[in-house]
């Protein structure tokens, strides 16, 4: 099997709101809609982020898990710099997202913050000065 990864698919509580903080607010632009029920947005070379509505996801895939907490994972934006960081985080919250967390310098020499999307998944805005922080930027 092929190291890779396609799609990163987020199950969403309203896809009107999840549509319109991607899109509207983050300027993100849709690959494939299908009303009230999935916006595709192509994010990186092969990779594409979909917004599912929770009842279709739910479907297809099974009951989703609920409970107090996050999610246990987070999706990750890199930026060649720390006002970049910035930049992104500001978009992030005129957009309307939760911010979770400010930007700050990291022990392992990044710089990193947090913001929510409407249903509440962790994404990391950074800077990562390091190989692996290369290895991702365009």
């Amino acid at each position: 099997m092929d190291q890779r990864i396609s799609f990163v698919t987020l199950a969403v509580a309203d896809l009107g709101a999840s549509r319109a903080f991607y899109c509207d607010g983050l300027g993100w632009e849709p690959a494939l809609e299908v009303p009230d029920d999935v916006v595709m947005i192509g994010v990186g070379e092969r990779l594409v982020l979909s917004l599912w509505a929770r009842a279709a996801f739910e479907a297809e895939v099974g009951p989703i898990a609920t409970g107090p907490g996050v999610a246990p994972f987070t999706l990750a934006h890199n930026v060649a710099t720390p006002a970049e960081v910035d930049a992104v985080l500001a978009t992030a919250r005129a957009a309307g997202a939760d911010p979770v967390q400010p930007a700050q310098p990291r022990a392992w020499g990044g710089y990193t913050g947090y913001f929510a999307d409407p249903d509440g998944y962790r994404w990391e805005v950074a800077h990562n000065p390091g190989p692996i922080g290369l290895k991702v930027l365009p």
